[in-house]
């Protein structure tokens, strides 16, 4: 396992001073290559910290979840780059599914020797896969954090007709000659369009830090193909076709304006959870973990509390 100190520069203004110092970035070789990840020492233990694995969204890395691992400062939090984005290397011993990714989680597991106290919290597409792992190794975590999760199908619905738009530019981006299709994937006018029309809020400073963010980060991916296969896997699967499985507590933070993952589909897959909790974020939509932390944070906080080691 290899160990470096640096991590990217971040805004100071959004971050604790402290956040620095709990950092710690490594490598570790897996079966389907090489990933990274970055652990985040709690500033003092007390009996309340538990060890937090954190699976990010699609074409995100472990940034976009440091604004709520600042607001945990009494706990560990681990968080990958998944396979294929940020620094991980691409799977090369299968494609980058719902299914690798859970073998992916539970290696990983395993190679950190994260045992069945681990809480594990996913973000969006990350939400997928952490139900789906659960759904598949019911003892391995306890309990299950989802963050503005992906509660309905992608193709069905309102969003449906966006969702095959968005289908059809990564087909076509992966078709295209190299240089032209990782121009067209990495576009700054595409990634600032995303941008915009995630974000809820009207600071200024918050606004400059979210686009900064995709900027240095959305197109951060491994290669195409890995892209599309991950982005596929996205929109074929959701929570809900999982939640009769998730027996153990579960807590969903979810979006007032999310129009990814409608609010109304959130309260749908909380009814079908056999120990559901659902906590709203007024104002925000899917980008909880830049927009509102702190309330996250805090809901977080209380259901670790609600359901000790």
């Amino acid at each position: 396992m290899k160990t470096a100190d640096s991590e990217p520069s971040t805004t100071p203004s959004l971050f604790s001073g402290s956040l620095a110092a709990r950092t710690r970035a490594s490598e570790i070789g897996l079966a389907g290559g090489t990933v990274a990840y970055w652990t985040y020492e709690p500033v003092r233990t007390t009996p309340e910290t538990r060890t937090i694995l954190v699976i990010h969204g699609f074409r995100g890395d472990h940034h976009g979840l440091l604004r709520v691992a600042d607001q945990l400062p009494e706990m560990r939090l681990v968080m990958p780059d998944l396979p294929g984005f940020g620094s991980s290397e691409a799977f090369a011993d299968g494609e980058h599914s719902v299914r690798r990714y859970g073998q992916f989680i539970g290696d990983f597991m395993e190679a950190l020797g994260l045992g069945p106290d681990t809480v594990l919290l996913g973000h969006s597409f990350g939400s997928i896969l952490a139900a789906h792992f659960v759904a598949d190794h019911p003892q391995a975590i306890r309990p299950l954090i989802l963050i503005n999760p992906i509660a309905a199908p992608a193709l069905e619905g309102p969003k449906g007709l966006m969702t095959r738009l968005a289908v059809l530019y990564y087909r076509l981006a992966a078709r295209l000659p190299r240089r032209m299709g990782l121009q067209l994937l990495r576009s700054r006018l595409i990634v600032r369009v995303m941008s915009v029309a995630m974000a809820k809020t009207k600071d200024k400073e918050l606004l400059r830090f979210i686009h900064g963010q995709h900027n240095a980060y959305f197109s951060a991916f491994a290669n195409r193909e890995s892209l599309l296969e991950s982005f596929t896997a996205s929109v074929s699967s959701n929570v809900t076709e999982v939640a009769g499985k998730l027996t153990l507590p579960v807590l969903l933070v979810a979006g007032e304006k999310d129009e990814i993952a409608l609010l109304r589909d959130q309260h749908k897959l909380a009814g079908s959870l056999p120990d559901g909790r659902l906590e709203v974020i007024p104002g925000v939509g899917h980008l909880i973990h830049y927009e509102t932390p702190e309330p996250a944070a805090g809901f977080i906080r209380r259901f670790l509390k609600d359901h000790a080691a």
